[in-house]
């Protein structure tokens, strides 16, 4: 367990079951209360109207073209942290988004534990 992940509230939006699966895992395992996983954008943004988020991990390509790109921007408008999770680097990013905290796929626990850490710090 993380101290400093205890009892947040994470939004997980990912739309590969298996590795949304791990990273829940990971999550709760660090402390944290997963919200989710949402597996696209329209399941993301019913979690965020109906919970409390303290922080997300956005996967970027959600398939079929979609983007987490829309729930970036509603996280961005009300001051919430998110990390983006991504296999495709920092070319993967909206160039609005290019420097935002992110972990490259595939990722380990104590990488994504770091960042998710380190956004809740940055807010």
């Amino acid at each position: 367990m993380t101290e400093a992940l205890t009892g947040k509230r994470v939004l997980v939006l990912e739309d590969e079951p298996l590795i949304a699966m791990v990273l829940v895992d990971i999550l709760e395992e660090a402390g944290c209360t997963v919200v989710g996983p949402a597996h696209d954008a329209d399941q993301a943004a019913k979690l965020i109207a109906e919970n409390a988020i303290d922080v997300a991990v956005l996967d970027v390509n959600l398939g079929s073209g979609r983007t987490s790109a829309t729930i970036a921007d509603s996280l961005k408008s009300v001051g919430t942290p998110f990390v983006f999770a991504t296999g495709y680097g920092e070319q993967g990013l909206r160039i609005a988004d290019r420097g935002h905290l992110r972990v490259d796929k595939p990722y380990c626990g104590p990488t994504i534990i770091a960042t998710v850490v380190a956004a809740l710090k940055a807010a």
